[in-house]
């Protein structure tokens, strides 16, 4: 038996721990990335979608399987989406 929770802890939450257990920056994140501060900022609020391209480039920085950040990426959303269909 699986257990689900609809508890909606954006992919962005995870991330913003796991830097801070790291000590490291949004910043130093970014740029151990490659890519703009700004990107690593929007996906901590939550306000960009972690693409298959940006797990890579997690994968790479934080040295956590891009499968990981793309399975929480796809179960926020689908989670998302229950939500949505209960409220209709």
């Amino acid at each position: 038996m699986r257990v689900e929770t609809d508890a909606l802890i954006s992919p962005g939450e995870h991330l913003r721990e796991e830097i801070g257990a790291r000590g490291i920056t949004q910043k130093e994140l970014a740029h151990l990335m490659g890519r703009p501060p700004q990107v690593v900022s929007e996906i901590c609020r939550g306000k960009r979608e972690i693409t298959a391209e940006i797990a890579l480039d997690l994968e790479r920085a934080l040295e956590t399987p891009a499968h990981i950040w793309m399975n929480l990426e796809s179960q926020y959303q689908l989670r998302l989406a229950r939500k949505r269909r209960s409220v209709s």
